[in-house]
């Protein structure tokens, strides 16, 4: 029997489950001053919405059971795998100034909470009695339509790639311990600096592919409502190209480096080689990985390489902002890292 809750999209009890859900792991992980269930409690946040909703409109046809399968295969692989590696890290350095500050921790654990609301939507209103249920002018196009083939590959790909390069960055630092310097550079990591966040844009675009592949007979608000929910591949987008993902790692990875090259501490003897990595110095060495390898999306390395600088920064998605800029920053880095070991030593 379908279950109406709230709204027939289901959109308002899913958030307000989420509230609920992420204001008890900020209890517990403020509580215990810890920050090793961050990621894996927002994974089971989204597993239960893709169950709670799938149940609730009591629809079981192709389309809604595959699109739920998808996010519970990716909220199982993602938690148990931050969760492993927290475990194994004992906890996240990102958090060690926040965690102690309850308006900081507690603005994080709202932001979770955002973030895993929108990702779901597609699955939330694909499963919603708008979309799906006869009785309120849903129902259930033919499944294996141009949407839900592209969608379903779309995911395979994204949930592919992203398990790759999170275990092989995981090898690479804890199996492999590769020489001082060495660059992640072997398996995806080889063909884009960043392929976790490609795999992972790339899945939820899948999964809103495949919610679409019903708007043919959904009602006519469910069918808005599930062109609308193309905010969970935007917003995904959004953060890891301009928020949490790429803004954060790549322009800071590029500053250690430059400062391995030129600051306080700067290494005294060459870096050993290592794959293609022949350089000696740390910072040339970065210069020619970033040169080499594309930001994104998976290319070859020659192949890339050949491309001109304003094709890479505009269509490839290599912004300037993201890469470290010796003219323009080095004088600020070597300043900085100069106080900071002052600091450290006084």
């Amino acid at each position: 029997m379908v279950v109406h809750v709230l709204d027939n999209f289901y959109l308002s009890i899913t958030f307000l489950i989420s509230l609920g859900w992420q204001l008890l792991g900020f209890a517990i992980a403020f509580g215990l001053q810890i920050d090793t269930i961050t990621d894996f409690w927002s994974a089971a946040n989204a597993i239960f919405l893709a169950i709670f909703t799938l149940c609730c409109g009591d629809q079981y046809y192709a389309r809604n059971v595959v699109a739920s399968i998808f996010v519970i295969a990716w909220g199982v692989r993602l938690g148990a795998f931050q969760l492993f590696r927290m475990i194994k890290m004992g906890g996240d350095t990102r958090f060690d100034e926040m965690r102690s500050k309850p308006l900081s921790f507690l603005g994080f654990w709202t932001f979770q909470l955002i973030w895993v609301w929108t990702i779901t939507m597609p699955v939330t209103v694909l499963n919603s009695p708008n979309s799906s249920d006869p009785a309120e002018g849903g129902g259930n196009a033919a499944f294996g339509n141009g949407k839900d083939v592209v969608g379903i590959i779309f995911f395979g790909i994204g949930f592919i790639w992203e398990a790759l390069a999170d275990i092989q960055k995981y090898r690479f630092k804890s199996v492999t311990k590769p020489p001082k310097g060495a660059i992640t550079d072997a398996g995806v990591w080889k063909f884009s600096r960043r392929p976790n966040y490609f795999g992972e844009i790339m899945l939820w675009w899948g999964v809103w592919l495949l919610a679409i592949g019903n708007t043919s007979e959904a009602s006519r608000r469910g069918r808005d409502a599930l062109y609308g929910s193309v905010f969970s591949p935007l917003i995904t987008m959004a953060l890891l190209l301009f928020l949490s993902g790429i803004p954060l790692a790549e322009k800071p990875t590029q500053q250690k480096y430059f400062l391995m090259s030129h600051g306080p501490d700067k290494q005294a003897e060459g870096l050993e080689p290592w794959h293609q990595q022949t350089e000696t110095d740390p910072w040339q060495r970065m210069k020619a990985f970033r040169e080499r390898t594309s930001l994104l999306f998976p290319m070859p390395n020659g192949a890339y390489k050949r491309l001109p600088k304003w094709l890479k920064s505009t269509v490839l998605l290599d912004f300037p902002f993201y890469n470290f800029d010796e003219a323009k920053d080095g004088s600020q880095a070597i300043r900085e890292a100069e106080d900071k070991k002052n600091r450290d030593n006084a």
